[in-house]
């Protein structure tokens, strides 16, 4: 059985950064792929973060390009990501999502950005 759990999130002012983190557990870590995606009410969940497996490739959103940095740790089972920067629309809950054809996925953490 495949287990993501996010922490991190928090509540913080523009400008300010935070770290994510998705702690993985049921499948081969070095072995997978893993994205972050976020989601607002009344919005459809956006993908924000791709890393591969090794850590070889990264790809991201264009809204989060230049602040927001995914890396993982493949000895703790550990992916994060470091949100710099952040602005009142990065809010919102955020997810890892990886295992077999990216079914997997975690709880969320809630991440909210206002002055």
């Amino acid at each position: 059985q495949v287990r993501l759990v996010e922490t991190g999130g928090g509540s913080v002012q523009p400008g300010e950064s935070l770290r994510l983190a998705c702690e993985a557990s049921g499948l081969s870590f070095v072995n997978y792929a893993f994205k972050w995606h976020r989601q607002v009410p009344g919005k459809a969940r956006e993908f924000v973060a791709l890393i591969s497996s090794r850590g070889g490739t990264r790809d991201y959103a264009d809204s989060v390009k230049g602040r927001f940095t995914i890396s993982r740790d493949d000895r703790r089972d550990t992916v994060y990501l470091q949100m710099n920067s952040l602005k009142p629309e990065d809010t919102g809950v955020y997810y890892c999502n990886s295992g077999d054809r990216f079914r997997d996925w975690g709880q969320g953490t809630q991440v909210t950005v206002s002055s």
